[in-house]
């Protein structure tokens, strides 16, 4: 069985999803939940899952204790669902190819440093795009640029609002993320 370790910063509705897809699973099960913030929603997710979880600084990230935590577990698999600080490079090297990110937006558009959440779909809105999706892709030392895993792509109305974009983007990640992550297991 292998073990997935999940990297959040919020509400962690990617992260419910991942976990309730692998419940009773053989393939792989949800090892961890790690927060850069000790007040962030997943870890009540967590909590509610029986999923074993930790909140830590960015200290302690600098100090490698992700890394460290993620080898005593012997975590096969890092799934980055809304965490938004950069991955040490130090979990990057420890973990080549095996950590992935899901993205908002059809990479290479809208991708970056400070490009998350909100503020994608309405640079998706104020470009007048026809059309937005997810990407899912390795992890790297630079943001967004990780090589493409999977991409799927959803028509953008004229009326949409940001809003609405960001409802028809998490029906695709809710739907797509934790078959991929399954896929790479």
């Amino acid at each position: 069985m292998k073990k997935i370790a999940i990297l959040a910063s919020g509400n962690g509705s990617n992260a419910e999803e991942i976990i309730k897809h692998f419940d009773g699973s053989t393939k792989g099960k949800v090892a961890i939940i790690a927060s850069n913030r000790k007040d962030a929603y997943v870890l009540e997710r967590a909590k509610n899952h029986n999923i074993p979880f930790i909140s830590f600084t960015r200290k302690e990230m600098d100090e490698e204790v992700l890394e460290k935590t993620f080898e005593e577990l012997e975590i096969d698999l890092v799934v980055l669902a809304g965490f938004l600080l950069k991955v040490p490079d130090g979990l990057i090297q420890q973990f080549p190819e095996r950590i992935i990110n899901i993205h908002p937006a059809l990479l290479p558009k809208f991708g970056g440093k400070g490009m998350y959440g909100m503020r994608v779909h309405e640079a998706v809105k104020d470009k007048g795009e026809k059309e937005t999706g997810i990407t899912i892709h390795y992890v790297n030392e630079k943001y967004d640029d990780g090589r493409v895993i999977f991409q799927e792509s959803v028509k953008v109305e004229e009326t949409d609002s940001p809003e609405d974009i960001a409802n028809k983007v998490h029906a695709l990640e809710h739907k797509y993320f934790p078959k991929v992550i399954e896929s790479l297991l």
